[in-house]
């Protein structure tokens, strides 16, 4: 009978070896954000807002409104922390800079009259109301298409980083030849510092693909946005 040489028998374990190791490799190269959204928990306080979250989100959206994208945004900020304060000066739940607080109860005196960015009912109105206003301003560029996946990214990074900013790095976007109605695209552009622009993009990711689904497998109500 004949027999096999060592070689041909190493060369097979070796090719299930391969085989095998591809196999986990690809189990574990699942998305990234997929698999944190499984391992993210939901901020504990934010059971005692959710009826106020509820409100915020249904005055500025109406029917299309999503408590648990608002709430992700609000774990986010503060971790649903009322007497939250950044190094910057931001203040309370919803992270509010004063002179921006100030600003916005001038955009909304009806629901904003004497605003205080340290009240939690306030902040969680005042935070859906200046999403509406941002997601409102976010327009396509040449007549191009934009998913609702990028018009919310952009309108967050407004919320975080400003609004002239994230314009600024659209146009770059826009003149390098990518497309600056790609929230994905337009992150490869930077015209502000590393630190802020790092800071910028990772914003709207870890709410849209990390915390929104973490609250909407909660019980929180809305639909995924990316």
């Amino acid at each position: 009978m004949s027999r096999r040489s060592p070689s041909v028998h190493w060369f097979g374990l070796a090719f299930l070896l391969t085989i095998l190791v591809a196999a986990l490799y690809s189990c574990a190269a699942a998305p990234a954000a997929a698999a944190e959204s499984t391992a993210v928990r939901i901020a504990p306080a934010s059971a005692l807002y959710r009826h106020r979250v509820e409100q915020a989100a249904s005055r500025a959206w109406g029917v299309e409104a999503s408590s648990a994208r608002l709430a992700a945004q609000l774990h986010q900020e503060s971790a649903f922390r009322p007497n939250a304060k950044s190094a910057a000066g931001a203040q309370g739940m919803a992270q509010f800079m004063p002179s921006t607080a100030r600003w916005i109860a001038t955009v909304f005196p009806e629901e904003l009259a004497g605003f205080d960015p340290w009240n939690a009912q306030q902040a969680i109105m005042a935070a859906a109301l200046y999403d509406r206003w941002l997601y409102d301003r976010v327009t396509p560029w040449r007549g191009r298409p934009m998913s609702n996946c990028s018009r919310w990214a952009f309108a967050l990074r407004g919320y975080n980083g400003g609004e002239g900013w994230l314009t600024r790095e659209r146009r770059a976007a826009q003149a390098a030849g990518a497309d600056p109605n790609d929230w994905n695209e337009v992150a490869r552009y930077r015209v502000r510092a590393g630190w802020a622009h790092k800071e910028n993009t990772a914003y709207p990711r870890r709410i849209l693909l990390v915390l929104e689904p973490a609250y909407l497998a909660a019980g929180w109500s809305g639909a995924r946005t990316c």
